[in-house]
């Protein structure tokens, strides 16, 4: 069985001591959870401080991106040497924000994928479709070639971690369903074992990643293809991140 993983994305929210507060109760809630992953995703500013007040519990602390150079005159970046100063276990790369936003390409997020391997971090890569694709029948070619363009660098994924983002049910009123997210990641499943191996396609742990709430989290990891969650808005309550945390079979 695939471990199941809860990761937090704070996106560009919080201040020092919010996050000092969100964090001291978020500890207290999930203390007794020891059957999945638990991991917050905080902004560079915070990654100190909460890095310091995760110290002996279960809970990992990942970043919202970074470089692909450990060093250099590459103003605003940020390393993956940086990152392990503060302990930091993941990191997300291609989330759709940075791709869709931001205008990050395949063979950039390429670059940080393979790099973060390299340096002993967990990437966390997000893939998924817009709602332009998913109405015009395109969704399988968009995620296939952001998994074969982010993934172009890498032999062994040894530690790798995969969210599927539809960004057509994030913050737009249109819901994803449970089928919806399993039809996609079996998809990503079957052809990451084409790539990597059929092993390979078992251990990776495949997340959903679209507007995860309290009241929907239990429908989605009531499927098995299902492997954790990437929670947005979400995550910012300390009492709604744990209930995802705490989710329902």
């Amino acid at each position: 069985m695939r471990r199941r993983l809860i990761a937090g994305n704070w996106k560009m929210n919080g201040t020092v001591p919010e996050a000092i507060s969100l964090v001291q109760r978020l500890k207290l809630l999930v203390s007794d959870v020891q059957d999945r992953d638990i991991a917050v995703c905080p902004p560079f500013t915070l990654l100190d401080t909460v890095s310091k007040m995760i110290v002996d519990t279960r809970i990992y602390l990942g970043a919202q991106d970074m470089f692909w150079e450990e060093k250099g005159a590459f103003t605003g970046e940020i390393s993956p040497l940086m990152l392990k100063e503060f302990n930091c276990t993941f990191v997300i790369l291609g989330h759709s924000e940075r791709r869709w936003i931001i205008g990050e390409t395949n063979e950039f997020i390429a670059k940080k994928v393979e790099s973060a391997i390299r340096n002993g971090l967990t990437p966390i890569l997000c893939v998924g479709e817009r709602l332009e694709d998913r109405e015009a029948g395109r969704t399988k070619d968009v995620v296939i070639s952001q998994l074969e363009g982010s993934l172009a660098l890498v032999k062994d994924p040894e530690s790798l971690v995969i969210a599927y983002e539809p960004v057509w049910a994030i913050g737009t009123g249109k819901p994803a369903y449970p089928k919806d997210a399993v039809e996609v990641i079996s998809m990503i499943r079957e052809w990451y074992g084409a790539r990597f191996g059929k092993d390979k396609a078992e251990e990776v742990r495949i997340l959903y990643g679209g507007s995860v709430t309290p009241s929907n989290i239990d429908s989605f990891m009531k499927e098995e293809e299902i492997d954790g969650a990437l929670v947005g808005g979400a995550s910012l309550n300390s009492d709604s991140f744990a209930r995802i945390v705490k989710y329902l079979l």
